[in-house]
């Protein structure tokens, strides 16, 4: 049987057998990197879970009335916590509400389902309420949490799920994937699952949305561009850059990519380039940059998105990494 997800085949079988041999977890928690499926497989083991018409043991048909609501997440039976009124935060308030919710008997499903999506977003109050569910569910409620990594989270909440650990999928494969099962031309496969690293989910986010690709685009421009400048017409950009912390983040991912890639090229490792559409400009960069200058350039931008992450200034955050990127003609 299948539920015909990209990726994850052992994943998908451990949870067809925990539901074929009833022995459902009260709380799942699956982790990987964003793109990677967690939210996907989360969903297809709800609706296996709940299908009303499974044409096999741990199936599900995607079509009575409980797969469609729970694909199109509008089940009475499955409730969702993510943050609220543009905060980028779970507050403790929701997990109280949710608690609540939960306590009460499901309106038509077998399962009341809870899918918490990016639960790293909880603050520590908000994850500390969620334990005592976790510890003590409701009969016939079952939680499915997704995160970054089990380190993103509280340790008591990660030791009382069942972990579900995603690893991407192998770029190949992946490629295979997206040109045999979704008809996609064999460049634009190879293009969407070297970007994507293997995760099946941004590989289809892509295909699906051009605008993703001319994003990413425009902000590697930028960081080839900003290289050969000097500090002022670095500063100069970084005020048209900074005005938006979500998209200064993913200007930081996307930089973090390339350089990357600068490493993977000065250690002879092409077939690891992620963006293999620019790999002429990496290789002209690459004439002017000695390895352990990339090394560091990669380890500053990590340090960017953790400062990032920790409500730094943006203006003062980017004017540091400019200061702190090689000049390169």
């Amino acid at each position: 049987m299948s539920w015909n997800l990209l990726g994850h085949s052992w994943a998908e079988n451990l949870l067809q057998k925990h539901i074929a041999n009833q022995e459902t977890r009260h709380a799942y928690l699956f982790t990987g990197a964003p793109g990677i499926g967690r939210r996907s497989l989360a969903l297809a083991f709800a609706s296996a879970l709940n299908c009303t018409q499974p044409p096999e043991p741990a199936g599900y048909c995607g079509t009575c009335r409980a797969c469609r609501l729970t694909a199109a997440m509008q089940h009475p039976d499955l409730s969702i916590l993510s943050p609220q009124n543009d905060s980028r935060m779970i507050k403790v308030d929701q997990v109280r509400e949710l608690q609540h919710t939960l306590s009460l008997t499901p309106y038509e499903a077998r399962f009341r389902i809870a899918l918490l999506p990016n639960f790293q977003l909880a603050n520590a109050n908000a994850q500390n309420a969620l334990l005592k569910t976790l510890e003590e569910a409701p009969d016939k409620v079952i939680l499915l949490l997704t995160a970054d990594s089990t380190e993103s989270l509280l340790p008591t909440i990660a030791s009382r799920c069942e972990i579900i650990r995603l690893r991407p999928v192998a770029v190949e494969q992946l490629e295979e994937e997206l040109v045999t099962r979704w008809k996609l031309a064999p460049e634009n496969a190879r293009l969407y699952a070297h970007i994507a690293n293997g995760r099946p989910g941004l590989a289809l986010q892509m295909a699906a949305d051009p605008q993703l690709l001319e994003k990413r685009k425009a902000w590697l421009d930028e960081l080839l561009r900003l290289l050969p400048l000097d500090r002022r017409g670095r500063f100069a950009a970084a005020e048209a850059l900074c005005r938006n912390r979500e998209q200064l983040r993913l200007a930081l991912e996307m930089w973090l990519s390339l350089c990357r890639d600068l490493l993977m090229l000065a250690h002879g490792m092409e077939d690891k380039v992620t963006n293999v559409d620019y790999l002429e400009d990496l290789n002209r960069v690459m004439d002017s940059l000695a390895p352990a200058e990339a090394l560091r350039v990669v380890n500053r931008l990590i340090k960017a998105l953790d400062e990032l992450e920790a409500n730094a200034n943006l203006r003062l955050l980017l004017e540091n990494v400019f200061l702190d990127l090689p000049r390169v003609s």
